[in-house]
């Protein structure tokens, strides 16, 4: 035993040394090595030592074990023993004459870093991708984590938490437990305990449910469930030619995985879901009803890879027609296109692989025709000649080359710019009535082909300053160019001299793609995610909007149809849910991470990714306060429900709480929560205001009393207490919802309806989930809805419980769902 404890020792040090090493300026200073890769092994020789320790660990803890039982004996020998099988020399704060002989076992033990440390660093690498230094803060989170002494207090109150248990369940035999995979009920103390990662989380079973709780109790599914109802945001911000009108008077384009068919006139979207990952390409076939998606690869939930691949479908019934090129494609489908002159028959396709392969393909049959090494360089369009069913375009950088398919073979011509400037990027290309190519470079010119060749018949120089993303020929004959750096939509007649241009607003951004609308109009997609209904001179009018960067900032209005979200492009929109227009939206100078309603609706509290947060009027955006806590994430803050006092849960560990006056528009600081030994994740105030209960980034699960700022430890209180919200992922109420072989950070959220009824979770997976409420059982069944293409990060049911509202990661989406 003495060999293991001084190799625990040894351990300790070498990880002490390490942690010095990774925040050793000179060192690094002097280190040639790459700063992510220097994270990345020391990642790596963190966890092997960790395995080592947690062997270690249970070693001695079965010693501590043995040694308890042998204490137990003794003490049941010689003395009394209290109630409930704990020995009298057990009572806190009982005389003794005598150290028990493995107290020093146990210092040892509990003085042990933890398995949730690497959890915590993953987690934390994961959430930190903010403009500001992520490396850095991930260095000092496993420094704060492994040496801070608040890690050190948890251990101990756990580790005497479960040496009592040990002592209860050897010393009597019929002690009321039960366990099933990863869970264990200790009916005796009332309370369940699951595992994450190999760590206990302890959830203490309300009184009333304690003689009747099981663990082998069948849950139903709820009686409600979800529809898609409304997608917020349009996917411009890196693709192009997504935006077409239909004959139905719906424009097509995608957004996460969801392709929508939006109905300007009558408000109304239609969703196809056949996806189930990001849609990163769109064409319509000439009958205007076919429609092809191409998506990227993605990851399942049991880690397999889901193929990239082709959905062919129709946009009437929303029935998938075809699937081609499963198995075949790499990486992602970035471009696809419908022939046109033999009446839609082929379909080309471009992937994402190091050579960007082009492959045509007979669609109906699904049957591969031909393929080619397209490009070294990125491909950023490809199109079917409108006369010749054979002849394909491709562009993108550094390339314009014109495909000339015979038989299975594609044979290539280069676009020949001769005395005129090539530039860097050809980034779109289109075909004007007579045949000839179009193209719009990056160096801001316009480029026309003479049908069948490959050399340039005309030059529009300098038609925009900057790129020009989008070419488009509308039914006159005429041309339409988008540009980029200038945002200029101009027109141009059938000998390119121009007609009339517009410009898109700054908040809007550049133009990305163009589509012909009805009568004049045209739809005009722009790289932050907006759709525009724009007719010339200078009529433009936002019909889709959305964010830009990862959101996770959400919450729903406390007695009307508004929603407010903030997101790492550092904006702030309040939403109708009428309307799925923002009302108001605000640029601040961080990136938000969350927010949340005043009890009145009057303001609104924002956290961002500095520290620093501020409370805005709700109906006219003004600042009316800026407080900095830390200069860390503000994670959650959530204002009680009387409206009295404000929590701002950080990832410094701390919880810090304001007293709140006039109406929300005063604060000062009560105090801060210490005692979390990792970032704070979530929290939920009780109903009476008193109390608040928090996760942390190493699945603790501490409550506080918000006027003293004092950590509750009497779990006789706290079990019973009825919270007003139920948003943390770790409770008793809520841990249901945690799949087999969750590793902590696939949830990162959950919602209770407002009648108590349903509980929403958002997962790692682009998943929302539906579950009865409470959700008290080991993997309680749900409906699972897809839609997000990234990570769900945040859900919230409106103030009726009519609709909830999902936030997406990566995708950057907005997704509204009717719950009947």
């Amino acid at each position: 035993m003495t060999e293991r404890v001084a190799s625990c020792g040894s351990l300790a040090d070498s990880t002490h040394l390490l942690l010095q090493y990774c925040n050793d300026d000179t060192v690094s200073a002097g280190s040639n090595m790459d700063m992510e890769d220097r994270v990345s092994q020391l990642e790596q020789r963190l966890q092997l030592q960790e395995d080592e320790v947690q062997l270690l660990k249970a070693a001695l803890a079965d010693a501590l074990r043995r040694l308890g039982c042998c204490e137990d004996h003794g003490l049941g020998t010689g003395g009394s023993t209290g109630g409930g099988g704990q020995s009298a020399g057990r009572r806190p704060g009982a005389p003794t004459s005598t150290t028990p002989p493995h107290t020093k076992v146990r210092q040892l033990l509990q003085a042990l870093p933890s398995k949730p440390l690497s959890n915590g660093y993953v987690q934390q690498k994961r959430l930190l991708s903010s403009p500001s230094s992520p490396r850095k803060e991930v260095l000092l989170s496993i420094k704060r984590k492994s040496m801070s002494t608040e890690r050190l207090t948890m251990l101990k109150r756990e580790m005497a938490v479960e040496s009592r248990s040990r002592t209860t369940s050897s010393s009597s035999s019929n002690c009321g437990k039960s366990k099933s995979k990863e869970c264990s009920l200790n009916a005796e103390d009332g309370y369940v305990r699951m595992f994450l990662r190999g760590r206990p989380v302890t959830m203490h079973i309300p009184d009333q449910q304690r003689e009747t709780y099981s663990l082998d109790h069948k849950v139903a599914l709820p009686d409600r469930k979800l529809k898609l109802q409304w997608v917020y945001g349009y996917r411009g911000r890196d693709c192009r030619s997504n935006l077409y009108l239909l004959p139905t008077g719906e424009i097509v384009y995608f957004n996460a995985s969801v392709v929508v068919l939006y109905n300007t006139e009558e408000q109304q979207q239609r969703h196809y879901l056949g996806h189930n990952d990001d849609v990163k390409c769109l064409s319509v076939h000439p009958d205007m009803v076919t429609i092809a998606t191409g998506q990227v690869a993605g990851n399942s939930k049991d880690g397999k890879m889901l193929s990239p691949h082709v959905r062919v479908w129709d946009s009437v019934s929303l029935n998938t027609l075809h699937v081609i090129g499963m198995g075949v494609f790499d990486r992602a489908v970035t471009c696809v296109a419908f022939s046109k002159s033999n009446g839609g028959a082929h379909l080309c396709a471009v992937d994402d692989a190091n050579d960007h392969i082009l492959s045509v393909w007979n669609w109906q049959k699904e049957k591969q025709l031909a393929d080619v090494k397209c490009s070294n360089d990125s491909v950023l369009g490809a199109m079917f000649h409108p006369m010749d069913a054979n002849l394909i375009v491709t562009c993108g950088k550094s390339h314009l080359n014109f495909w000339t398919m015979e038989g299975s073979t594609l044979s290539k011509r280069q676009g020949i710019f001769e005395k005129h400037e090539k530039p860097k990027y050809v980034l779109c290309v289109a075909f004007a009535e007579n045949g000839d190519a179009i193209t719009g470079d990056s160096s801001g010119n316009v480029y026309v082909w003479a049908k069948g060749g490959n050399r340039i018949s005309r030059v529009v120089p300098g038609a925009h300053e900057g790129g020009i993303f989008s070419v488009c020929v509308l039914k006159d004959g005429t041309v339409v160019t988008g540009g980029g750096k200038d945002r200029r939509v101009v027109l141009w007649d059938h000998d390119y001299n121009k007609q009339s241009e517009m410009e898109v607003g700054e908040p809007f951004g550049p133009v990305r793609a163009v589509a012909e609308g009805k009568q004049g109009e045209l739809f005009i997609g722009t790289t932050k995610n907006a759709i525009i209904r724009a007719s010339f001179p200078n009529s433009l009018t936002a019909i889709v909007q959305g964010h830009t960067d990862e959101l996770w900032g959400l919450d729903t209005h406390p007695t009307m149809e508004q929603f407010v979200t903030c997101g790492q492009d550092k904006q702030v929109q309040l939403w109708d849910l009428t309307s799925h227009q923002p009302l108001w939206s605000k640029t601040i100078e961080d990136p938000g991470r969350s927010a949340a309603f005043h009890p009145s609706g009057t303001v609104l509290a924002v956290g961002t990714m500095t520290g620093r947060w501020l409370v805005l009027d709700t109906d006219t955006r003004d600042l009316v306060s800026m407080h900095t806590d830390g200069n860390e994430i503000i994670s959650n803050i959530r204002y009680s429900p009387d409206g009295n006092f404000l929590a701002v849960g950080s990832h410094d560990n701390f919880v810090y709480i304001y007293a709140v006056t006039e109406n929300g528009r005063k604060y000062s600081r009560v105090g801060k929560c210490t005692g979390h030994s990792s970032f704070v994740t979530h929290l939920d105030w009780s109903k009476d205001s008193h109390y608040l209960v928090t996760n942390s980034g190493d699945y603790e699960i501490l409550f506080w009393e918000a006027s003293s700022v004092k950590h509750v430890t009497s779990m006789e209180v706290m079990r019973n207490m009825e919270w007003a919200t139920s948003t943390c992922t770790l409770g008793f109420s809520t841990f249901g919802v945690w799949p087999d072989g969750a590793d902590g950070t696939d949830l990162n959220a959950v919602c209770r309806s407002h009648d108590g009824a349903l509980l929403a979770s958002a997962d790692d997976f682009g998943k929302v989930h539906l579950f009865s409420y409470p959700c008290s059982q080991p993997r309680t069944p749900s409906h699972v809805y897809g839609g997000h293409s990234s990570h769900v990060t945040n859900v919230a049911f409106l103030h009726d419980d009519a609709h909830l509202i999902s936030t997406g990661g990566k995708d950057t989406s907005i997704l509204q769902w009717l719950a009947a």
